[in-house]
């Protein structure tokens, strides 16, 4: 359903809003805002495309002496947020970053990923969907309401009360993504203590990405209102699964067919299929400073923990990297399995859409499927299958991500450098730090 100016001026004033959240993300996915009072004067500049903003202290974004940029809302997005306090009512938008030459920002990520899929049309296909699936954990807060590591149930995967304690707290943010618009599939316990999961169903690339960052301002809200703290961190506690938000992706034509179904195929996939996920697994290595971009997202990425560590793919098998989700037909689907919610998902779904069309377009053949499991496999074993791992380190990560000109491509060299600067600065604080590890192992035995 299309949201028209006339729309939102009527909820505006039907539902007594006093404020607007002007939303965008920055280059390591944080979703920002600009605020402003939702009146007359504010409405008609933001459907004028008027609304300017200082980017010069957004990450990434641009230098100090251009940093007038403008904020152009996609009115589709239009949100009544149903919290409110004793100042007003809020509503917000997702809004697009503009020069004042009036040309899409190369530094917005949104915009990284409307380009690519400009691509995909030209292509051929008609549309990108995205089913995600990310993870999080919550955690109490101390008495200064400060976050620690210690979880508030002691449940297991898709266990109940009383072992799941934080059952209320996920059937209110159901409730609240309801309200919202979204439509929620599933709400569970996941596998490690404190860890939760809740699907939300599958839409085109861009309304999935937008939906993946309003599900996480609205778990973090209403996690704090429960007295907890959630956090999309890959790993925040040793010796328990990292959460990660596994991407099911498949390609749409104009006529509505799924593009990766062909029931007389090899497992029930198309041609299509099948290239695109050669191309997944060619630039995997390179694209996982994107999908993976924090020094924590490689403690989850190891063997034992369920998450992905070796470039290979599968059926049913949840070892490699990639699998197919037995469902066929409309549902036919590629499974990514390393992907973890630190990633911006505007540019881990453009990398991702870049990768897979490479494969496409240059029918690109996928190696054979690996249905045992790749955990129990030596190394010699692993080589004769020609499975290679993904990087170790941020640092390697980084480093191959500047030798993949299509992952470059599809980033654009704005988000590129700014990004691949960003890491290095990160990488290189963590590289300097002592951590408690280090102490215990070294500090008596030297």
């Amino acid at each position: 359903m299309t949201i028209t100016a006339a729309d939102i001026r009527r909820d505006v004033k039907e539902k007594d809003i006093k404020f607007l959240r002007l939303m965008f993300t920055d280059i390591l996915g944080t979703l920002k805002n600009v605020e402003v009072p939702a009146t007359d004067e504010q409405l008609d500049k933001l459907f004028e495309n008027k609304m300017m903003f200082d980017g010069s202290s957004i990450e990434g974004f641009v230098r100090i002496n251009e940093s007038d940029m403008y904020l152009y809302p996609d009115l589709n997005t239009w949100i009544v947020f149903p919290w409110g306090d004793e100042y007003g009512k809020v509503a917000g938008v997702i809004c697009d970053v503009y020069t004042p030459e009036g040309e899409p920002f190369a530094g917005d990520p949104r915009g990284v990923l409307k380009r690519n899929l400009k691509k995909m049309v030209d292509a051929g296909f008609e549309s990108f969907n995205l089913g995600p699936e990310p993870e999080f954990f919550l955690f109490k807060l101390n008495e200064k309401e400060e976050p620690t590591l210690e979880v508030n149930d002691k449940g297991g995967y898709f266990d109940l009360a009383p072992t799941d304690l934080a059952g209320n707290t996920r059937r209110e943010i159901v409730n609240v993504l309801t309200d919202l618009g979204f439509e929620v599939e599933a709400s569970h316990h996941e596998v490690a203590v404190g860890q939760h999961e809740i699907d939300f169903k599958y839409a085109n690339a861009l309304k999935a990405c937008d939906n993946i960052q309003i599900f996480k301002l609205v778990v973090k809200t209403i996690a704090r209102k429960h007295g907890l703290h959630a956090t999309f961190m890959a790993k925040p506690k040793f010796g328990i699964n990292g959460s990660g938000m596994h991407c099911n992706m498949s390609l749409f034509t104009a006529d509505g067919k799924n593009a990766f179904d062909e029931p007389n195929g090899d497992l029930g996939l198309s041609d299509v299929a099948h290239s695109f996920i050669a191309g997944l697994l060619k630039h995997a290595y390179n694209f996982t400073a994107i999908t993976n971009p924090t020094v924590n997202s490689y403690k989850r990425l190891v063997p034992g923990y369920e998450a992905p560590v070796y470039i290979a793919w599968a059926g049913r098998n949840r070892s490699p990297l990639i699998r197919v989700p037995a469902s066929r037909g409309m549902s036919t689907r590629v499974e990514l399995r390393a992907v973890d919610p630190t990633a911006n998902p505007y540019l881990a779904l453009a990398v991702l859409l870049a990768s897979g069309l490479d494969g496409v377009n240059n029918k690109l053949e996928a190696p054979e499927a690996i249905e045992s499991n790749i955990y129990v496999m030596t190394e010699d074993e692993r080589r004769e299958h020609g499975i290679t791992d993904l990087p170790s380190t941020l640092h390697n990560a980084v480093k191959a991500l500047r030798e993949d000109d299509v992952v470059i491509e599809a980033l654009g060299s704005h988000v590129l450098t700014n990004f691949v600067e960003a890491k290095r600065i990160e990488w290189a604080s963590y590289a300097q730090f002592v951590t408690q590890w280090e102490i215990d192992n070294y500090l008596e035995l030297y």
